[in-house]
């Protein structure tokens, strides 16, 4: 193969790698089934808590609640869609459906928001009668199954993005508790019922800034945006001053499967009498302990203008072993 650019050489078998260990993985998505379910069982109860209280911060949460249901389902199917095996269709697996669900996620928050902001602006505008009390109890009830919720999912740590949508969702109904138990005593204290839609539209500001950063990172994979850190000049720089043998680093491109498994390609133009495979081993160990990226593939160009390519090793691939295809 010659100098030009070619991203179709190499292919992976049905046993694609995974970056996160199997073990995590099925970790975080029990802890999102368990959130589902508390979510989903709490819902109802809020949703008569509201109409009986006539509470828009208890009907919002439980709108909010609804919708996270579902949303953690669509995450928990993320990560059970996500355990296929890669197949010739689908050389890199699933895993991009669980940034396809973060991003999905992103834009429900957006809604829920925006439901909540016209409900709030109605209510002002047509004050009804609240009941305190009751909203305080099944607010308080709401909060506290939240916060189960939301303490199971943060204990699985990692920077999933998926997993941050879900715990964005729950930490925003945490909120939305949270806001009704201050408006509940405001109004048993006071009678002063526009608190409730105020502090409605206070939760839904402080979600629409966490749902813009989970939309903002997950479009950002989705448009094979380049890893965060990564500079191709950055690496073409470093691999022309301190690999030996390489000439030129250029037609660099980096993209992520998911947050956890970022790739390279790129062409390496060899010094006279460069040993390519030295080169390889050195250019791909270089990336690996600079810039944090297992998966690089490499297209030597010797002085005789000949190339071959080199496919950066897969750590769980069945040989583990590289491939070499040689050029046209």
């Amino acid at each position: 193969m010659g100098a030009g650019h070619d991203h179709h050489g190499h292919s992976h078998g049905p046993t694609l790698s995974r970056d996160a260990p199997e073990g995590e993985r099925r970790s975080k998505e029990r802890a999102i089934a368990v959130a589902a379910l508390l979510t989903g069982g709490f819902m109802g109860a809020e949703v008569v808590g509201g109409l009986v209280s006539g509470s828009l911060a208890l009907l919002a949460d439980a709108g909010h609640m609804l919708t996270d249901f579902a949303s953690l389902v669509l995450a928990w199917l993320a990560f059970r869609v996500a355990r296929r095996p890669a197949d010739w269709k689908r050389t890199y697996g699933f895993d991009r459906f669980s940034v396809l669900a973060a991003f999905v996620n992103g834009l429900t928050l957006f809604a829920i928001a925006g439901w909540i902001v016209i409900e709030a602006v109605d209510r002002l505008r047509h004050p009804g009668e609240v009941l305190g009390g009751l909203m305080l109890w099944v607010a308080v009830a709401g909060l506290v199954v939240n916060l189960a919720a939301f303490l199971v999912l943060s204990r699985t740590g990692g920077d999933n993005l998926n997993l941050r949508a879900a715990t964005l969702h729950v930490l925003g109904d945490m909120l939305g508790s949270v806001a009704a138990i201050v408006a509940s005593l405001i109004v048993i204290r006071t009678g002063w019922t526009p608190i409730d839609p105020i502090l409605s539209v206070l939760v839904a500001v402080l979600i629409l800034r966490s749902a813009w950063t989970v939309l903002r990172e997950s479009g950002h994979i989705l448009l094979e945006g380049a890893p965060p850190g990564f500079d191709a000049r950055a690496v073409s720089a470093e691999l022309e001053a301190h690999v030996p043998g390489v000439g030129r680093a250029h037609h660099i491109h980096a993209w992520s499967i998911t947050q956890e498994r970022p790739m390279v390609t790129m062409e390496i133009d060899l010094a006279p009498g460069a040993d390519p495979s030295e080169v390889r081993e050195a250019v791909k160990d270089r990336v690996r302990r600079s810039f944090g990226v297992e998966h690089v593939t490499v297209e030597l160009i010797p002085a005789d203008g000949h190339g071959h390519r080199a496919e950066g090793r897969d750590r769980a691939g069945p040989s583990g072993h590289e491939q070499v295809i040689p050029g046209n």
